[in-house]
Formats: C-alpha cells, structure tokens, sequence
C-alpha cells in the first residue's frame, strides 16, 4: 500500500518529465520519418518517370493510387531504424546539455526515467503492428494495381511438378500449369483413408472454364478401391471441382502483402493442410508480423542505454555506435530469416532470435548506463 503510494505520487511529480521526453521522442521519430519519406518519393519519382509517361499514368491516379498507398509501407518498413535514430539523437542532447544528470540527481531511479521511453516505444509498437497487419494490406492492393497496371509488365507463369494437399487424405499432382491458358497436363487426385489408397483419377489435361468454374478432364481415367469390389471408369471429356482455382497454382510470396492478420493466418492454416512447399515462406512472414514490433522496445532501450551517458564524442559517437548496432540488428533479421525460408531452421525461432539476442544485449547495456 505504502508502494502504490509512493509510486503514484513519485508518478505525479515526474508527469511534466514525462511529457518532455515523450514529445521528444515521437516528435524526433516523426519530423526524421517524413522528411525520409519525402526524399524516398523524389527517388521513386525519377526511377518511375518513365513508366508512368510510357504507361499514361493519370496524375490522380499516381498520387492516390500509388504514392498515397506507398507511405505507410515505408514508415512502417524504416520505423525501427528511425526509432533508434531519434532515441539516440534526442537522447543525446539531453546528456550532452546535463539534463540526464539533473533527472538522476534528482532523485529520479535510471529504471524510472525509462517509463516515459517506454510508453513512447509502446505506442509506436502498436502503431507499427497496426500498419503491418491492416493497414498496409488495405493499401497495398491498390498500390499493386497500380504497379501491374502502370510500372510491371505481365511476367510469365509456368510452374512444374505441382502437389498439393486439398484437404485431409485428399492429394493433387500436375506436371506441369500454366497460368495464361489455365492449363495443366499430367493431372492425378489420389484420396487416402486410414493411409489406404481408395481412389485415384488422371488425365492427360486439366482445363480450367471460367465461365462454369470447373476443371475439364479430358482423357481421363478413374479407378475406385473398395472392400469388396473395385471400379473403373475412362473417358474423353469430364467435368469436375476440387477445391482449387487456378490462382491456387501460383507460388507468389508478394500475395502476403495484401492479407490482414486474420487472412494470413487461415492462409496458412490452408498451406499446411494442402502441403504447399513454400508454407516457411507464409509462416516467416506471419511471425514478423508479431515479432518485429517488439524490436522497436528493444531497440529504444538499448539507444538510452547507449546515448544516455555524456562522451567526449558527443552525439556524432552515439549516432554511428547506434547505426552500427541497428544494421547488425538488421543482419541478424534477414540472416535467421533466410535459415529459416531455405534452411532447417524454425522459422518461429528463427524470427525471435533477433529479438531474444538484442534484449539480452539491452539487458545487460542498461545495467552498465550511469545511474
């Protein structure tokens, strides 16, 4: 009882260091992330000139279809960076201009000035996981319509030796698809019960009609394995559904970006259930959704950790250690990630490790800053 007193008057006194800190901190965060933005558009907008000349990209479409939908995807993609930038940059002033010391000395706990760091961190956090999982998504299928309409040029699809699992003891293979003609040749379904083979169908091509939204077999061949008796049936030409479209076909990781977080998860539910080979790339993605917003609590504790004391280099010294710090970070990201997208490794462990490594190391930075 005497603690929650004491905590809350001790709460009370510090609420105008609070703000402080706060307002510098998102106002650092943002000030450095727009005008990042603003130099990231100027470059898009002379690589892109020419596409949208070529493609008559109509002004409107250019600055509400592409550029308006292309900002949130870079705030969020650079938004750990500049977090770490703006801790260190603002933080360092206050070092440099004894602001730290006159907290401390004080009577203010090095834990208890790092509350209102916190709180910023957190809601950038948020801020970031919001971006990542609904609102990017939404804005990203316009900014893809708008790339395929205007800047990409159609890229041929023709994928081979297809197989996929469409529902529980039920498997499909192809020879060969391609997705311009919707058409696949060597097609087999094989259904399985207690690991027993009952049913298998083959044909020479698989044919998709769009206007019935079925798949047409044409020199087919079917054979059912019962327990008393067997059947068989062949002909020219069958119609039949099985639970896949020919957009199923297509091994594309780009197709992640306009899913929410609750669509990506049941699109993983339904990779695994099919045993789509390229499930590790899914789930990667959908544990960075998580994970990587945490690094942005990780990472601001480390640049207090770092830039909190005063050195002869001054800020000049903490901005490239805090750089430094932050690239590696990004190293270890996108080096655990391809273990897991091409190796063995587990790609939920493989997406936290970063995050595990670095708050160790914000652990043990914040026991070595003055107190």
């Amino acid at each position: 009882m005497k603690l929650g007193k004491f905590f809350q008057r001790d709460f009370l006194k510090l609420m105008t260091i609070d703000r402080y800190i706060i307002k510098k901190f998102l106002g650092t965060f943002f000030f450095s992330i727009i005008l990042l933005i603003f130099i990231i558009i100027v470059f898009d907008i002379s690589e892109h000139v020419d596409d949208f000349l070529k493609h008559d990209a109509p002004l409107k479409a250019i600055i509400f279809s592409y550029y308006l939908n292309f900002i949130p995807h870079f705030v969020n993609l650079f938004s750990y960076l500049f977090v770490f930038i703006a801790v260190i940059f603002f933080t360092s002033r206050m070092a440099s201009d004894s602001e730290i010391v006159a907290i401390l000395s004080s009577g203010i706990s090095f834990r208890r000035m790092l509350l209102p760091y916190i709180v910023a961190a957190s809601i950038l956090a948020v801020m970031s996981f919001l971006l990542g999982n609904f609102v990017i998504p939404y804005t990203n299928r316009g900014k893809l319509e708008f790339e395929k309409q205007y800047i990409k040029d159609a890229k041929p699809f023709n994928d081979m030796n297809i197989h996929k699992q469409i529902s529980p003891g039920v498997f499909l293979f192809l020879e060969n698809f391609n997705i311009h003609t919707k058409k696949g040749w060597k097609f087999s379904l094989e259904k399985f019960r207690e690991r027993k083979l009952v049913y298998k169908l083959t044909a020479e091509e698989a044919n998709w009609d769009s206007i019935r939204s079925t798949w047409v077999l044409k020199r087919y061949f079917s054979r059912s394995l019962g327990v008393m008796k067997e059947s068989m049936h062949k002909g020219e030409h069958l119609d039949t559904t099985f639970g896949l479209k020919p957009a199923d076909f297509m091994e594309d990781i780009e197709e992640v970006s306009i899913m929410n977080f609750f669509t990506l998860r049941k699109h993983i539910q339904m990779k695994k259930l099919r045993g789509d080979p390229d499930l590790i790339k899914y789930e990667v993605k959908g544990y960075e959704r998580v994970a990587f917003p945490f690094a942005t609590i990780i990472l601001t504790l480390i640049g207090v950790a770092v830039s909190s004391r005063k050195v002869r280099g001054g800020i000049g010294f903490n901005l490239g250690l805090g750089l430094a710090l932050t690239f590696l970070y990004i190293l270890f990201m996108q080096f655990f990630t391809v273990m897991a997208t091409f190796g063995n490794f587990p790609p939920l462990l493989a997406v936290w490790i970063p995050n595990i490594l670095f708050g160790i190391i914000a652990f043990v930075l914040l026991r070595m800053a003055p107190k």
